[in-house]
């Protein structure tokens, strides 16, 4: 495809990949009203967030085997539509029980869209011009992560729309993403005799981490983590995931194929991923609540004060891309990413409820640059090293694990500050001589309901018990900073495919040579310039 024609489909692809993200990211700000209006509990609460998430984890490496298998075309197509579905329904919901489930949907539509946006892409563009694009990538994702929480934020505070838009706001896009991806998206198909899908796979893979996850969000807070229940969870989803090991292991088409999670550039890709999501989402998850429980502001100001974050993300993708085209190596800056993610997080966790917002914008800024260098490329670095038939199965794989980590951070982080808020707050009601607001943690939520004495202490509580969280996220990201130094360098391949070797013996210069050219002939490719010419 030419320049011109890549822009083009790239304009839909991009578009699809902003409605999807943003659908899970604009609920964070309006989700209190939302469930206040509903009259949901605190379960309910979570479970809101939780079900779009469990889904699109689990549903991710189907997704992308299916894109092995079929029309990716289609396949996003479809993706769309069941996004669609999901969000009107999300909207028309009329009580929590309803707007769960059809979150839980929209995530079917969600998970399909994050993983064949990047299948795409890697259909289209070789890795070693992929750099540039990822910029476009970047940005798309740094939007939506911040933008996603202003925008509902101004929806909920905006008579005239109501809660119910944060779900409706993205149907028209995603129609005109649909439209224009009919006209402009070309990929080519490779049809397969005998295809057979690994459903018992797939059946077992999403039954294991919906467990885990179900376990993840009610920990700590339904049942203790020494209970029965985190024993039958946490071994139920060991067996179903040893089961899905063993199935994987002898499938004829696996759904994770564990060839390739086995190669050393894909594990290593995937620790760093697990890392980085658990950081990255974590982090970002509680920055939007300290800004607005920790000092005071309202969502839209929350969704204003991250833009740093989002600046540092839009710069560091776009100018790492450009410099990843241009010289071809990708290495030196996911490791200097994961760097600068760490001494992000390091400088985030010194803040407390009195720190210059000076401060804490420059500490976002480093967090978002090293999202941006290490993210998205992770991706790409897993993308040079597989054939063209299992981008998807491989590019599915570095999602699903990311998003797993997300989810993780969240929980662990979550329960992190939540014991942390609730030790400080006994003992300082206590040194003033008050009693805990009644109804458990979720009435010192609710600050306009406290007096303003017992106001400030919820409030110093949130902003110091923050900067914890952030430290432990620091030495999270640490582990990304490991696994991708140990990642082997190599040269981003100009071909879309690899070159296959021309016979067995030539298996050895084939490995050697095949991620860095687009030749043909891996003999010729050895030879070098000359012989070429």
């Amino acid at each position: 495809m030419e320049h011109r024609q890549v822009l083009e489909a790239l304009s839909g692809l991009l578009l699809v990949l902003f409605v999807a993200m943003i659908s899970s990211t604009i609920v964070s700000t309006a989700l209190p009203r939302i469930i206040g209006s509903l009259n949901g509990t605190q379960s309910q609460y979570t479970w809101v967030v939780t079900a779009t998430l469990l889904t699109a984890t689990a549903a991710t490496p189907i997704w992308g085997k299916l894109a092995d298998l079929y029309n990716k075309k289609a396949l996003v197509q479809i993706a769309i539509v069941i996004f669609l579905v999901g969000s009107l329904v999300s909207g028309f919901a009329q009580n929590t029980s309803q707007l769960i489930a059809a979150r839980a949907f929209q995530g079917l539509g969600v998970g399909g869209l994050q993983a064949l946006v990047q299948v795409v892409i890697a259909a289209m563009i070789p890795p070693r011009e992929r750099g540039r694009y990822n910029g476009y990538l970047g940005g798309v994702m740094a939007v939506a992560t911040v933008g996603g929480p202003l925008l509902g934020g101004v929806i909920v505070d905006t008579s005239w729309l109501g809660w119910r838009w944060c779900f409706f706001i993205g149907v028209p896009f995603a129609v005109l993403a649909l439209a224009v991806l009919q006209k402009t998206l070309h990929v080519a198909t490779i049809r397969r005799d005998n295809v057979k899908i690994d459903y018992l796979g797939a059946a077992l893979i999403a039954a294991g981490v919906a467990v885990l996850l179900i376990w993840v969000s009610f920990v700590g807070g339904s049942f203790a983590w020494g209970s029965w229940q985190t024993a039958a969870m946490v071994g139920g989803a060991v067996v179903l995931l040893a089961a899905a090991v063993w199935v994987e292991s002898r499938a004829a088409e696996p759904v994770v194929p564990l060839d390739i999670v086995r190669q050393r550039t894909t594990a290593l890709a995937i620790v760093a991923s697990l890392a980085v999501g658990m950081a990255m989402f974590g982090g970002a998850v509680f920055l939007g609540q300290y800004f607005q429980i920790g000092r005071g502001f309202t969502p839209t100001e929350a969704g204003l004060l991250t833009i740093p974050m989002m600046f540092g993300v839009l710069v560091a993708s776009t100018v790492s891309g450009q410099l990843i085209t241009r010289t071809g190596q990708i290495k030196p800056y996911i490791v200097t990413g994961t760097l600068v993610l760490v001494a992000g997080f390091g400088w985030l966790s010194t803040i407390d409820h009195e720190t210059s917002l000076v401060s804490v914008g420059g500490a976002m800024v480093l967090v978002g640059a090293g999202v941006g260098m290490s993210m998205q490329n992770l991706v790409l670095a897993v993308q040079n090293t597989v054939a063209l038939r299992d981008i998807g199965a491989a590019s599915s794989s570095i999602a699903f694990f990311r998003s797993l980590g997300g989810t993780v951070g969240v929980s662990v982080l979550g329960a992190v500050l939540a014991n942390r808020v609730t030790e400080t707050i006994t003992q300082h009601l206590a040194a003033a001589g008050m009693h805990a607001p009644s109804g458990g943690g979720t009435s010192s939520l609710n600050l306009n309901a406290l007096p303003e004495a017992m106001r400030t202490i919820v409030r110093e509580a949130y902003g110091d018990a923050t900067g914890r969280i952030f430290l432990i996220s620091a030495g999270i990201a640490l582990i990304g900073v490991v696994a991708a130094v140990f990642l082997r360098p190599a040269p981003l391949r100009t071909s879309i495919d690899l070159p296959a070797p021309a016979d067995p013996d030539d298996t050895e210069v084939f490995a050697a040579v095949g991620a860095g050219s687009s030749t043909t002939s891996p003999i010729a490719e050895a030879a070098g310039p000359r012989h070429r010419r």
